[in-house]
């Protein structure tokens, strides 16, 4: 918009939640955006949202924005437990139909459908492996037990590109709102702070027109796997390295577990020496750099990222963050003592005992814990008959040195 492209604006979607709309809307879906490095923050002001829809209360209002001819692109962040997968991966039926994505994209689609107006781009920015294959995958899933037509459609005038995301955003805490209003003068319910870094690396694989975002920062490629690859299996898995062990030792913040020189250990072991042999990087990727500058990145003390937001849904992370990186390495001959160590903090997490679980299969670890020990618990979630992590085929794991590592 300030480089004067003014003909897109976006509709915000939050699911479930109205926080986001009563924050965003009284404002005119104006907020500030706080850029902090160091001791030095600096404040922006975005101004592309034009409202913010909550599907449990505008449903029809959500489905005749997906309807709209004005509609070119529907973009995805809705963790990884917001895909309504089974444990084997495949579409959950129950989950599904109950408020998510799917049922809100069928009722828009068959309605453009119907009008005779071009497919969408449907763009996924979620830390899911091959995130835009997945979404195609389920979405079509769900499509053929409800309308085979609508599905066969939305193949052809539908597209999917896989997209990586890479910006560190804290939660929002009062204490960001009490120094943004000092900074700019205004209460701003809507405030964001985030890192100074951002990349966007997006499949060049659009159904129709949209902005000319790689004028502006995003890079469009052919294949965004190795940059997404890098992106979960060093910055994300470090990151949940981080959170569980950093929360094990006592830490709080992400700088506080990465200034601890046993985990700052653990950390770089696992980007440079168990995550990145794993990955085939592009021609411009530089994986020892990126290891270095991820390491500043967590250092920065201004963002205040607490580790419990990172621990939420240990279950639904861990496969691409980690066991995906295991995997690999044991087909090679390879050990992974910094990932065992992980998956050994991660069970002691789930177990409850220190602080509240935020996990969809927390009382189910907890109730093994309880029942079989640490033996149980191992074989629940890694065993040939595991069925606790989604997308993840269990046998892969070695469960002894699982039950070692605890």
């Amino acid at each position: 918009m300030n480089a004067g492209e003014r003909d897109w604006a976006i509709t915000g979607v939050s699911l479930r939640s109205p926080t986001v709309a009563e924050q965003m809307n009284p404002q005119d879906g104006l907020y500030t955006l706080a850029n902090r490095a160091g001791e030095r923050t600096s404040y922006r002001l975005i101004g592309a949202v034009r409202q913010v829809l909550v599907a449990a209360q505008d449903r029809q209002r959500v489905v005749a924005a997906l309807a709209s001819s004005n509609t070119q692109i529907i973009t995805f962040t809705v963790t990884e437990k917001g895909y309504c997968r089974a444990p084997d991966g495949n579409l959950d039926p129950a989950l599904a139909h109950s408020g998510s994505i799917y049922g809100l994209l069928a009722e828009g689609l068959a309605q453009r459908h119907d009008a005779g107006l071009p497919g969408l781009t449907l763009l996924s920015c979620d830390n899911l492996a091959h995130n835009g294959r997945q979404l195609e995958r389920l979405l079509l899933a769900h499509l053929e037990g409800l309308d085979p037509s609508l599905a066969d459609w939305v193949r052809v005038h539908c597209t999917f590109p896989s997209s990586m995301v890479d910006r560190i955003v804290p939660a929002t805490i009062d204490a960001d709102l009490v120094a943004a209003q000092a900074a700019i003068g205004l209460r701003d319910e809507a405030h964001v702070g985030t890192e100074a870094f951002s990349q966007w690396v997006i499949e060049d694989k659009f159904a129709g027109r949209r902005p000319q975002l790689e004028c502006y920062g995003a890079q469009l490629v052919q294949d965004v796997a190795p940059y997404e690859t890098a992106k979960l299996r060093m910055l994300n898995g470090a990151h949940s390295l981080l959170a569980y062990c950093g929360l094990a030792r006592g830490h709080e913040y992400v700088h506080q577990a990465i200034a601890d020189p046993n985990i700052r250990s653990l950390v770089s072991r696992l980007m440079l020496e168990e995550a990145a042999p794993t990955i085939a990087a592009a021609s411009d990727q530089d994986l020892p750099g990126y290891s270095a500058a991820l390491i500043k990145r967590f250092a920065n003390p201004a963002l205040n990222h607490r580790l419990i937001q990172i621990a939420m849904d240990g279950s639904q992370k861990i496969p691409q963050r980690w066991l995906e990186t295991l995997a690999a390495n044991q087909q090679q001959g390879r050990h992974c003592p910094a990932i065992m160590k992980g998956i050994a903090a991660w069970l002691q997490h789930v177990r409850g005992d220190a602080r509240p679980v935020d996990d969809p299969v927390a009382e189910r670890l907890a109730a093994c814990w309880r029942a079989q020990g640490k033996q149980g618990v191992c074989a629940a979630v890694f065993g040939p008959h595991g069925v606790v992590i989604s997308d993840w085929r269990p046998t892969a794991i070695d469960i002894a040195n699982v039950t070692e590592a605890l």
